[in-house]
């Protein structure tokens, strides 16, 4: 007992852990300051009295115009050009340089291939082919050149000195020509056109018109704009460190302010309708106001917030203590509980940063938890944890009303679609309800508001995709929660009463009798669990697998023995019992090994508790003396039920084993021996540890009696049955 009572101390303090860490996380994602007093939505009415303003304060830019206004600022920035004084003197002194060391590797009369190994590498080889033709032509004094090469490389200075008359720009790739250039001169901006400058692509282009222009070969006017365009310098030099400073100026100059409200000026009238001018004085009234409050003002406003989370997951523990205790004293089960809490808080605290003109708040997926919880513990948990959810969710996003009922009726919707899940598939007619639920909820706020019609509509569209997200989030993440926290669900329990299953088809073929008898008990057990308020379905799976361990030993257990000899005739008491107590140990171990939940392996040792093996114990008592015989010794290990539904399905066990021994069973013997068997269960201890009650025990007996008299009526006999059940022949009589 006192282990026991530690075992529970040490649960309850790990379930105030697990709650102080959700509300203190849940906590951390409430908006800041005053916009957690309530959220206002443009053309709803203020039915609060006169809002005047205690204080002076500035008028905050809707986020929006102000982004836009920055954007704008951005762009008005002219790019910075600085001024490289030097590029025409370096460009001439290169290009003279040169020439110079051209003319004379030239004049010495070396090959294409020693210019290739000599020549700067901005030269192709077509260029370099070009050289040495007239090279070849200027050393034999062909009368048909009449340009030589020192005329060629003049030739290119000149180009460049007329090109640098007009100054040139250099502008990267990624940066977008304006119309205007800001030209740096010390600390003095000067503003000039930007097609007053040159780029480098358009003085190649003059370069190049100029060479056609003065009748020079195509091979030849191709080597000189290869060679002169290598020496043309940017006079203005993009500076991307100087643009950037003036963007920031820029965007410092932007206010982020729109005016100001004085103190003791009215912000809003009583019944007067939202504006957005009149949303953004209160608003940014409420930021001045959070903003003006101190130290200790943030404190308090901390202990409201934990206050108001404590207060709702309260609720929730409360009605879990009261009309869940399996779920409330299931730490693993609470722990799903608060990841699904956090992680739509935490959904919601990030849709809430993100700023973009669209209602991203249909992405927060209320549905899905709702459908979720449904299936995985029952629809009224599944409702209760919508409200708190709609409620907890709303408060992140500023007391936002809307929100919360908009996700309570589709999360609502939701849970009734799911409440009598019969397979998997259901999960997707889901989505026609959820999308009801947001359309109406939409349409009914949005005409309450005078939405427009674009609105309502995108609005329509965003919903429409939570609709068809929320079943296929619920699919997934179902399949991960039954494995993860090894949960047994509804679903899981119809897939494991298939008789396709390997165990029951084990159990069908090997032990034909026992199967019989639990199959019959499915059907006792689940009428029972339905009117006693128990779970119909996991009693009657509990009834299918509670005697799988008679798979390995079936000629043990007389249901199975197909001739009259009974084996337990020739062994001792203690034998038999070793024998029958084994197909506990054995069906444990085989449902271990198939992967069958825990819920259902509870039903193989607490159908039978701790009761005795009467028969082989009287048997003892008679062979040995009652007074050496330990009636310990002839027990079911046990432990005893602790449910209803296991409950259910010791007392069927026994009654339908008793009545099918029953010869011309009639209404009273069956009613007699259920009263009898259900009567020593009780006399015997063994449902102290269930939450029965005397008044289900009753519910009880009169299901198993209707259903086995049903199973037990009279039938008429056929003419001749006891000929034909003989094997005489019968056609011989009737001739």
């Amino acid at each position: 007992m006192e282990e026991k009572t530690e075992k529970n101390k040490y649960g309850m303090q790990i379930k105030i852990l697990i709650g102080l860490i959700t509300i203190i996380l849940i906590v951390f994602m409430f908006p800041r300051g005053e916009s957690i007093e309530s959220e206002l939505t443009v053309g709803s009415i203020w039915t609060h009295e006169d809002l005047i303003a205690p204080f002076s304060f500035p008028i905050e830019k809707d986020l929006k115009v102000y982004q836009q206004e920055l954007k704008d600022a951005a762009q008005s920035v002219y790019p910075v050009f600085l001024k490289s004084g030097n590029a025409e003197i370096r460009a001439e002194d290169s290009l003279k340089t040169y020439n110079e060391y051209l003319l004379k590797i030239i004049e010495e009369r070396l090959s294409v291939d020693s210019l290739k190994n000599m020549n700067p590498t901005f030269l192709s080889d077509a260029t370099l082919n070009t050289l040495e033709k007239m090279r070849n032509r200027t050393n034999n004094n062909s009368e048909s050149n009449t340009f030589s090469l020192r005329n060629y490389f003049t030739a290119s200075a000149s180009l460049l000195t007329d090109l640098y008359k007009k100054e040139i720009i250099s502008l990267p790739e990624d940066i977008t020509r304006k119309d205007s250039i800001a030209v740096r001169t010390g600390n003095f901006d000067r503003i000039e056109p930007a097609n007053k400058f040159l780029t480098k692509q358009q003085a190649e282009e003059i370069i190049d018109s100029n060479i056609k222009n003065s009748g020079f070969t195509p091979e030849l006017s191709a080597a000189l704009l290869e060679y002169t365009s290598h020496f043309i310098y940017s006079t203005l030099i993009y500076n991307q460190k100087k643009t950037e400073e003036e963007i920031a100026q820029a965007k410092n100059n932007v206010s982020r302010y729109s005016g100001i409200v004085n103190e003791n000026e009215r912000i809003v009238a009583k019944h007067d309708r939202i504006t957005k001018e009149t949303k953004l004085k209160i608003d940014s009234y409420k930021a001045a106001k959070g903003e003006k409050l101190g130290y200790d003002s943030d404190l308090l406003q901390m202990l409201g917030k934990v206050l108001h989370i404590g207060f709702l997951l309260a609720l929730l523990s409360i009605y879990l203590y009261l009309f869940r205790k399996k779920i409330f004293y299931d730490n693993r089960k609470l722990l799903l509980l608060v990841i699904i809490f956090i992680f739509l808080s935490f959904i919601t605290f990030l849709i809430n940063r993100i700023s973009v003109n669209a209602p991203l708040q249909f992405f927060i997926f209320i549905p899905a938890a709702s459908m979720l919880l449904t299936i995985i513990f029952d629809s009224r948990v599944g409702f209760y944890s919508t409200v708190i959810l709609a409620l907890i969710t709303g408060g992140i996003r500023g007391n936002d009303y809307t929100f919360m009922a908009m996700n309570l009726f589709a999360g609502a919707l939701s849970v009734y679609t799911v409440r009598d899940i019969k397979n998997r598939s259901q999960i997707f007619r889901s989505f026609l309800f959820i999308l009801l639920g947001y359309v109406v909820s939409i349409s009914a706020f949005g005409l309450e508001r005078f939405a427009s019609a674009e609105n309502m509509l995108i609005e329509y569209a965003f919903a429409g995709t939570n609709a068809l997200i929320s079943p296929v989030l619920t699919y997934g993440l179902l399949i991960f929660f039954e494995k993860f926290f090894r949960i047994t669900t509804d679903l899981t329990l119809l897939e494991l009463s298939n008789f396709d299953r390997p165990l029951l088809k084990e159990l069908a073929r090997k032990a034909p009798g026992t199967f019989n008898h639990s199959m019959t008990m499915g059907t006792l057990a689940e009428a029972a669990a339905e009117i006693v308020g128990a779970n119909p379905l996991l009693a009657r799976v509990g009834a299918y697998y509670h005697d799988i361990g008679k798979t390995i030993s079936p000629q043990n257990f007389v249901e199975n023995q197909l001739n009259s000899q009974n084996l337990h005739e020739n062994l001792s008491p203690e034998e038999s019992v070793s024998l029958i107590k084994k197909h506990v140990a054995e069906g444990v171990n085989l449902a271990k090994e198939n992967d069958i939940p825990r819920e259902i392996i509870d039903f193989i040792p607490m159908h039978h508790g701790t009761t005795t093996m009467m028969f082989f114990y009287e048997k003892a008592k008679k062979l040995y003396g009652e007074e050496k015989v330990n009636i310990e010794d002839y027990r079911y290990p046990g432990p005893k039920p602790d449910s209803k539904e296991t409950a259910i399905i010791m007392l069927a066990d026994g009654c339908e084993s008793a009545v099918r021994s029953i010869e011309d069973a009639d209404p009273t013997k069956v009613e007699n021996l259920i009263d009898k068997i259900i009567g020593s269960r009780i006399n015997e201890d063994q449902l102290d540890e269930s939450p029965i009650t005397f008044r289900d025990i009753n519910k009880i007996k009169e299901s198993f009696t209707s259903i086995l008299l049903g199973q037990h009526h009279r039938r008429i006999r056929y003419p001749k049955q006891d000929e034909m059940e003989k094997g005489e022949d019968t056609e011989s009589d009737d001739k």
